[in-house]
């Protein structure tokens, strides 16, 4: 018989190979999303080597599906919701706890059981928790034929057809290699009698996805591994502490960190903490001798007057022979050749530990969503895919294509083929590793003497993590170019009064990790005195502008664009850097200090959940800032599992609040007694002039009754403050110097006009966007056409659609179609 299109599909997920941050999240998402789908789910327990053991014990009779005596009144036709059915199966608090595997008599226990059903409320606290619940494993047996046919059998018998795998390349070849010879297992089970012609027909095809797993970021053909955005916090978290202790006493300290294969921890760690020297696999020094390039960059940074030198190493790092580069090796050149008190940092493995960040909670999830859409179509036609991601924009690749690149890379760095080792790695990995050249060495590649400029650089708006890292990036750039940097202090005030600064390359050098605005800014725009600041421009003489900041830089740069028919000192090249941790910036996807913004969030509520579950019944509604955009708001409910958001494209009305609030109790009658969990409401502050955060809480408090009580929180400016995230960091180093090409580029079609009254060219004054997997330099007037300027907002954000996801997941599903 062939499977009925009625028949549940199930739906098994496992973890392989090395664990990483993020794992817990992957898993929640494809249980709930296969339950919303319609699908029994199952995780495997200790990756491939579950498979291969199976199920020798059969799971507990005990009935974990009720609500056990709290008061709830469905009626009949909801007793059968998808939600309501997956509830629970018991066995979720033992995977949590670890427990699984204890010895008591006659406790409940995983042991003997290996592929285990789980529901909806199994998963429930798994998106903030590092590692993998469910165990991970490199599994010798899975490798042999008889290890794959024994995992086939255990999947036939438990009636699963669908497997989803998250680990690196090795684990998603495995399973690939799986899928492809699965008939073949088919056919020699029903020859030895393990399974009958009823199970031959109906489990002919197996559907395999995977999701790359993996700290090293080391994956072709995606931007991002999910563990990577956590190690590399965990990277440089630990450097932002040896920095302060390495200037303290003027020390050089070499630090180890992970990439055998791949050097983008590393890459982005240096970039990230302003190291001073850096070894990877794909790019190995050039010369005879690693040891006088690196001597030679670091003695030039002493002599200048640093006090303190980091180098990074990675740990597949080598020379271009490949003999290699140990850590202690750079420390004993460091000590002997230049004299230098050197410390060695080997991080290991607490690059893989600790809490996943937002970007690890939000990409698994998206991810996981889309692998359940990936095996719902697939046919035995179809490729396995691994779901990847460019930029925001979730991808299918094939596997096999995905590894074969990946594969394909490790290969060039063996046969030296180092420029075919890097051309293998996305066109960010070698913008990157230029633009940590150009910003750590003092080397010079100065333009033409009548093409250096004086480019001005300021902040104007609300301070966002990030803007530091892009003015240290601005001012070294022109250093390495020749040109002079003019930092403008206190936005356009400062303008006016002249508080305007020449920075030295060792002046900023500090400036990558510090949060705020260094500069000083203010909300102030030109319009304040048009002819004043123009007349400024020709004192100054600024050949060219660079405004780092959010809506109110970007409606600097229309206002000067216009003015510029009337004041000729206006028409030189001008662009602008998003940076705001609202994320409002027409056009562009991203804005400096979202992230960093988000992962204060996501800090703040895993500390604020942690309260209302101990309190076992309570909402805490948490107020979150983002003016008139609801991106923190949509974007921290996906990553802290919020059960309700409120942002200010969508509103609040009166019959959606009464309906929330009906959804809330039914969620908690749901629960075990005792046992509920604390849940969030994130509300963005501009959601509702009526609808405030405090009504909320009160409508809350007074409609749950014995269920539940609601507390308040506002998390307010504790959004802007901190030190930037690695990836605001790393992004604004990337971005900031495409500005200061653009602005050379413009520039010299500017002199090269021969009008001499320097008209400004079309597309000189622009806004530096990143659109889906493309940076764009916009200009201003595009961006405008993209603008809400009432609202002070982008027009279809491309976030739009994950509030809606971000509540489904919650549980805000088929329940609202009885509380309605």
């Amino acid at each position: 018989m062939t499977k009925s299109p009625t028949e549940k599909m199930k739906i098994a997920v496992l973890t392989s190979g090395g664990d990483s941050a993020g794992m817990n999240a992957a898993v929640r998402a494809v249980v709930k999303m296969g339950i919303l789908r319609g699908c029994e789910t199952w995780v495997v327990r200790e990756g491939y080597e579950g498979l291969v053991k199976g199920n020798t014990e059969a799971p507990s009779t005990q009935d974990y599906s009720s609500t056990q005596g709290n008061p709830i009144n469905l009626p009949e036709s909801l007793k059968d919701d998808t939600l309501v059915k997956n509830l629970r199966f018991g066995d979720g608090p033992l995977l949590r706890d670890g427990e699984g595997d204890t010895n008591d008599d006659g406790s409940h226990s995983l042991k003997g059981r290996y592929i285990i059903r789980v529901g909806w409320d199994d998963v429930r606290g798994w998106m903030g928790e590092g590692g993998t619940f469910i165990g991970t494993a490199r599994s010798t047996t899975f490798r042999t034929t008889e290890g794959r046919l024994a995992a086939a059998r255990n999947l036939i018998k438990e009636g699963i057809d669908a497997l989803v795998v998250c680990g690196g390349d090795g684990s998603l070849t495995g399973a690939d290699k799986f899928r492809s010879e699965w008939p073949d297992h088919v056919k020699t089970l029903r020859a030895n009698g393990d399974i009958g012609d009823e199970e031959v027909e109906k489990y002919g095809h197996l559907k395999i996805v995977g999701l790359v797993g993996s700290i090293d970021n080391d994956m072709a053909l995606t931007d991002m591994t999910i563990g990577a955005p956590t190690a590399l916090h965990r990277i440089c978290e630990a450097i932002d502490n040896i920095n302060t202790t390495a200037a303290s006493h003027s020390r050089a300290f070499v630090v180890e960190v992970m990439g055998r294969h791949c050097g983008w921890l590393a890459l982005i760690a240096g970039i990230s903490s302003g190291a001073d020297f850096i070894f990877i696999p794909e790019r190995p020094p050039t010369g005879d001798s690693w040891e006088e390039e690196m001597c030679a960059c670091i003695k030039a940074h002493r002599n200048v007057g640093k006090r303190k030198t980091i180098v990074i190493v990675a740990e597949g790092a080598h020379d271009k022979d490949l003999n290699p580069i140990r850590a202690d090796d750079v420390k004993k050149v460091l000590a002997e050749q230049l004299g230098l008190d050197t410390r060695v940092t080997t991080l290991g493995h607490v690059q893989r530990g600790g809490r996943p960040c937002a970007w690890d909670r939000i990409l698994p999830t998206l991810q996981g969503v889309e692998a359940v859409e990936v095996l719902l179509t697939a046919t035995p036609d179809t490729p396995s895919y691994v779901i990847g991601i460019s930029e925001n924009k979730v991808t299918r690749v094939p596997l096999m294509e995905a590894v074969s690149k990946t594969q394909e890379a490790a290969k060039a760095i063996g046969e030296k083929d180092f420029v075919k080792a890097m051309s293998l790695r996305d066109s960010e990995f070698g913008e990157s590793l230029e633009a940590f050249t150009a910003i750590s060495t003092l080397d010079k590649r100065l333009a033409p003497e009548n093409q250096r400029m004086r480019i001005a650089i300021m902040h104007v708006g609300a301070a966002a993590g990030g803007m530091n890292a892009a003015t240290r990036t601005a001012v070294r750039f022109c250093h390495l170019r020749g040109h002079t940097p003019l930092t403008i202090h206190n936005g356009f005030k400062g303008l006016l009064n002249d508080h305007i600064t020449n920075p030295t390359w060792l002046g900023v050098d500090n400036w990558m990790t510090r949060g705020g605005s260094e500069l000083g800014t203010n909300r102030t725009l030109p319009s304040i005195d048009m002819g004043a600041v123009a007349a400024k421009f020709q004192t100054h003489s600024f050949d060219a502008l660079l405004i780092i900041g959010g809506f109110e830089a970007f409606s600097t740069l229309l206002e000067l664009e216009e003015a510029r028919a009337s004041y000729p000192a206006l028409r030189v090249p001008m662009v602008h850097l998003p940076a705001t941790i609202s994320n409002n910036v027409p056009l562009t996807d991203y804005s400096l200090g979202s992230d960093t913004s988000l992962n204060a969030l996501v800090d703040a509520c895993d500390a604020i959940k942690q309260s209302a579950s101990a309190s076992r019944n309570r909402v805490f509604v948490v107020e979150t800032q983002g003016g008139k955009c609801g991106y923190i708001a949509a974007l921290g409910a996906l990553a802290t599992g919020a059960v309700l958001v409120y942002t200010p494209e969508v509103g609040i009305s009166l019959d959606q609040l009464r309906n929330d609030v009906k959804f809330v109790k039914e969620r908690y009658g749901l629960d075990v007694r005792g046992k509920s969990e604390g849940r969030l409401v994130l509300r963005n502050e501009k959601a509702s002039d009526i609808y405030t955060t405090e009504i909320i809480t009160k409508i809350l408090k007074e409609e749950g009754g014995s269920l539940f009580d609601s507390r308040s929180a506002s998390l307010g400016h504790t959004l802007q403050g901190g030190i930037p995230s690695p990836m605001d960091r790393a992004r604004a180093v990337r971005l900031s110097m495409k500005c200061m090409v653009f602005l050379e580029e413009q520039a010299t079609k500017i002199k090269g006009l021969k009008d001499k009254s320097r008209k400004a060219l079309k597309g000189s004054a622009a806004v530096i966007t990143i659109q889906g997997s493309q940076i764009v330099l916009a200009p201003v007037s595009d961006v405008e056409d993209a603008a809400d300027m009432k609202n002070r907002r982008g027009i279809d954000p491309w976030w739009a659609k994950l509030k809606d996801l971000a509540e489904t997941l919650g549980g805000k599903t088929d329940l609202m179609e009885y509380v309605n």
